[in-house]
């Protein structure tokens, strides 16, 4: 077995070498651009785009015109949430979402605030789940948006999307889900879950890094987005610049990988998953974040109390590549706002551990991680003051600590 073992997929996957392969004929010898319609360079290029679009369509259950390629899920997200907003100026300025999403989408939300939108954050359960009551009540007759994400990138929990998108139905209000954690990995249909904008990104899914998708809904209802980025009139006038062709090429093999290994991969990951994470229970004092009966099948989230996030993760990160629940913004040691809001108190948020398994994670590195966590957790603990007292039976979260 080789070291460092990869566990953090839900940042990125390596890509498949069948992706890989299919990709590398349009660095060099197919290098024509799409929109080059009078000869044969720009043909086999826009061939191999309208190739890729029918296949990113078809995972999702979708018309190959409703597919509009981006840089990634970060773009897509902005163009959905800016574009919805410019284009139904004149409906409201109304959007809703929730505090667990992704920072592309808090914050281009944030931005929308300062245009002139109103933006209700809703809160979330101890469990990560919205409260579906607390979704119908925000909703103004100024709502244009309710932005409420698929499958959470923390946390792994799973959003109750059709029924989301039945309330903005019956209000006559857009759903846009960012998808980027949950295409590929579970079954995700457009038609069926009631979606009329949902993005997602190449490397989430053992594709190529700087190639997303925002898909926009033709029909019941038409959606139109204000473009962002103005030029030639790419992508249906939704999206300019020149298409990334090796990219989409190699997002289009990745979404058929997931169709066709989507099923046997998530059985057999979530398996893997539920033997690391009942392993690692057997910790004392461990708990696992997040809902765990909705939730994607590869995540999981641990707090390990009476033990440091960052000190744990010095233990063993030589060997093994994961994320702590205060690194998805490392640059600041802040515990996670999706822990956060789940109601954890700084010290299970920082004591976190996310867990992301892939398509390459083998049995072999379950073992050396259970092991080599375990070790570590118990090693930290004997070196803890707080958990002597906890031992001892101090009720620590009474004690009043003197502040100088």
């Amino acid at each position: 077995m080789n070291l460092p073992i990869y566990l953090d997929n839900n940042a990125t996957t390596p890509m498949d070498p069948r992706v890989l392969e299919a990709m590398l004929p349009y660095f060099v010898e197919k290098f024509g651009n799409a929109a080059s319609r009078n000869h044969s360079f720009g043909w086999v290029a826009e061939e191999a785009v309208d190739y890729a679009r029918e296949q990113v369509a078809k995972l999702i259950g979708a018309d190959a015109k409703e597919i509009i390629f981006t840089s990634g899920a970060t773009e897509a997200n902005n163009l959905a949430l800016k574009g919805v907003f410019e284009m139904y100026a004149s409906k409201g300025n109304h959007i809703i979402t929730c505090t667990t999403e992704h920072k592309a989408v808090l914050d281009a939300c944030k931005h929308i605030e300062k245009m002139g939108g109103q933006v209700t954050y809703l809160e979330v359960k101890s469990d990560g789940l919205i409260d579906l009551g607390e979704l119908e009540n925000a909703i103004t007759d100024k709502t244009v948006l309710i932005s409420i994400m698929y499958g959470n990138n923390e946390i792994g929990v799973i959003q109750p999307v059709r029924e989301i998108s039945a309330i903005a139905r019956k209000h006559g209000v857009l759903f846009f889900t960012d998808g980027t954690q949950a295409v590929g990995k579970v079954p995700v249909d457009v038609i069926a879950d009631g979606i009329d904008l949902m993005s997602f990104s190449g490397h989430k899914m053992y594709g190529p890094k700087g190639v997303g998708v925002l898909y926009v809904r033709r029909k019941n209802p038409r959606v139109k987005v204000t473009a962002q980025m103005d030029g030639g009139g790419h992508e249906r006038g939704m999206r300019s610049g020149t298409l990334n062709v090796p990219g989409i090429v190699g997002l289009g093999k990745a979404c058929e990988l997931c169709m066709n290994e989507m099923e046997s991969e998530g059985t057999r990951l979530s398996a893997m998953r539920d033997r690391l994470e009942a392993a690692l229970m057997q910790v004392e004092e461990a708990y696992v974040n997040g809902n765990r009966e909705h939730r994607l099948p590869h995540t999981t989230n641990i707090s390990f109390k009476y033990v440091e996030g960052e000190g744990l993760m010095m233990g063993f990160n030589k060997n093994i590549a994961l994320s702590s629940g205060s690194a998805c913004t490392s640059a600041s040691l802040e515990p996670s706002y999706v822990l956060k809001a789940l109601g954890l108190g700084d010290d299970l948020a920082h004591s976190s551990l996310r867990f992301g398994l892939g398509r390459f994670t083998t049995d072999e590195q379950i073992d050396f991680t259970i092991n080599a966590i375990t070790t570590s957790v118990l090693k930290l603990r004997e070196m803890s003051p707080l958990w002597e007292m906890y031992k001892e039976g101090v009720d620590i979260d009474a004690i009043e600590w003197a502040h100088h």
